[in-house]
């Protein structure tokens, strides 16, 4: 097919697919907190926490390719706003682990629950502003001005990076479930809510950390 009814340069996609791969490998606090999920609720839980997550990473992108997220970054305070929402956000997921009991390891969960994981996911990637951040500082580098509609190229790569993201984050699912059985059996009760709790502090420790600059 001719270069030019792509909508990207072609000889960009591999280096590009290569670099996202290599930042979701990169541990961080989508990682912690679906592996988490999975691990204390099993799989199906997992992937609705990772269409949530997915979604809000969407959102980014979307405002990214508009040019809307360059609000957020002229705006240092603003910037800041939102990145320590994240982490109150993440602490209160932590709270709320410590006091709810332990998910039944028999029983699959209920549609509620898995509307909440969602909404829980797409929250907490709309208040991580590293997803801003990437989509500002990565997408540029693989644009070229001479091969088609700079909106076109951020959006077909973005749309390339949410592939590559729900990849890697089912994989991570796949490998939380996997490790319930073996979780829940050597740790239950209040210290398995306590190892939920202490888990998303951490994460929440992440995010302050991965944002600080």
């Amino acid at each position: 097919m001719p270069h030019a009814f792509w909508p990207v340069d072609p000889s960009v996609i591999l280096p590009f697919l290569v670099a996202v791969s290599l930042i979701e490998l990169t541990p961080g606090p989508n990682m912690g907190w679906l592996a988490l999920v999975a691990m204390g609720r099993g799989r199906l839980a997992g992937f609705a926490a990772v269409a949530g997550v997915t979604l809000g990473l969407a959102v980014w992108m979307v405002a990214a390719a508009f040019g809307l997220t360059s609000v957020l970054l002229a705006f240092p305070w603003l910037f800041q706003t939102v990145r320590w929402a994240g982490v109150l956000f993440l602490l209160w997921l932590a709270w709320e682990a410590w006091r709810e009991p332990a998910a039944d390891t028999g029983a699959g969960p209920d549609l509620r629950s898995l509307r909440g994981l969602f909404l829980r996911g797409l929250t907490g990637n709309l208040l991580n502003p590293k997803a801003a951040v990437f989509y500002v500082a990565l997408l540029p580098t693989f644009m070229r001005p001479d091969h088609g509609a700079p909106l076109t190229q951020a959006l077909a790569l973005g749309s390339l990076h949410l592939v590559v993201a729900v990849a890697v984050h089912s994989v991570i699912v796949l490998g939380g479930a996997g490790a319930k059985g073996t979780v829940v059996k050597h740790v239950q009760g209040p210290v398995l809510r306590a190892v939920m709790a202490g888990g998303l502090v951490l994460v929440a420790a992440w995010l302050a950390w991965e944002t600080r600059g």
